[in-house]
């Protein structure tokens, strides 16, 4: 269950909203350790740390044409199925922010304009460890394709049998994907930063990840590699009230805490006993994921607030500024409109 905490003073609120801690200092080291001895070794650092970290010694970093191929047969159907629809629904959100080259006059004979160039070589972080994120391989490889890059490297964790999630290379051939590397961690960062004997060097680094993987982002960013953005541990809030389906709002609650231990979930609501009936939700629901371990571990982090009315809560959840954040209640565009 959430701990639950009822009608909390607004001077307490920046307390009961803090995320949970790291040790950055030890955290960086360690990073920056890992990096320094990429840059220096390359192949033979990533192979001893897909050894140290993946229990599985390696011949060849680089995923080869037949394991590709042969994922195909490891795939359901219904899964192939799902993942085209996804990929066909991706396409049409980002063909339409294409833009048309308009050129402007901006006075006489000196014309204006701007046009969008694809990078030429990205590098796409996969997790594949607790949680194979082949729907990330979507959200990040269609629009490298759409926008024109030329060269595309995609790393991903094996498993101690040195195999890549068959979905994830299902996923990857599907968009056109065919450089992929069994590289993880703060090592396959470092690997697409500085570039080894196998792991090409790119211009721009994409992709989610645990700690060691946002922090070696942060640090290789500072060496003037750029990254998308350093995202930090899942999170998701929801605001509810008396009209929400509680085994909704328990599903989407869990959906985030499954990511993994520093993972952190916040229900507000100004009804007692909806909180009741979503904890109860959440019980039985937990029971039943084959991830239990760890999302019993995040809502350690996790918290069930609540407020005298809605508004308040609006004020608490701007306030805790939430990765993710999913309103479940009666009228939800006009409560929308507040939650700014």
């Amino acid at each position: 269950m959430i701990q639950v905490i009822k009608y909390p003073n607004k001077s307490d609120w920046k307390e009961l909203l803090k995320r949970p801690a790291i040790d950055s200092v030890e955290l960086e080291e360690k990073v920056a350790t890992i990096l320094k001895k990429v840059k220096q070794t390359g192949d033979s650092a990533l192979k001893e740390y897909t050894l140290q970290f993946d229990k599985v010694k390696l011949d060849s970093l680089q995923v080869s044409e037949e394991e590709i191929n042969k994922a195909a047969n490891l795939v359901s159907d219904e899964l192939k199925k799902a993942i085209q629809v996804a990929k066909s629904n991706i396409e049409k959100f980002h063909t339409s922010q294409k833009e048309e080259v308009k050129v402007i006059e901006t006075s006489k004979g000196v014309l204006c304009w701007r046009k969008s160039i694809g990078i030429e070589k990205v590098g796409l972080y996969i997790p594949g460890g607790t949680a194979p994120l082949f729907s990330t391989v979507l959200m990040l490889g269609v629009p490298a394709q759409l926008a024109g890059c030329k060269e595309i490297i995609l790393c991903t964790p094996c498993d101690k049998n040195g195999t890549i999630n068959p979905a994830i290379l299902v996923t990857a051939k599907l968009v056109g994907i065919t450089k992929i590397f069994k590289v993880g961690g703060a090592q396959a960062i470092g690997a697409l930063a500085y570039g080894t004997e196998s792991v090409p060097q790119v211009y721009k680094i994409f992709g989610p990840g645990n700690q060691y993987v946002t922090c070696a982002k942060q640090l290789v960013n500072k060496e003037g590699v750029a990254i998308d953005m350093p995202a930090g541990p899942s999170e998701v809030a929801v605001l509810a009230d008396e009209t929400c389906v509680p085994e909704f709002v328990a599903a989407d609650l869990l959906s985030q805490a499954e990511h993994g231990i520093d993972s952190q979930v916040i229900l507000v609501c100004d009804n007692e006993k909806v909180i009741e009936k979503i904890n109860i939700e959440i019980e039985k629901q937990l029971n039943q994921l084959p991830r239990k371990e760890l999302a019993a571990a995040a809502l350690k982090n996790s918290k069930a607030i609540l407020v005298n009315n809605l508004n308040e809560g609006l004020d608490l959840l701007n306030q805790y500024a939430s990765e993710h954040l999913i309103i479940a209640c009666k009228n939800e565009e006009e409560v929308s409109l507040k939650s700014y």
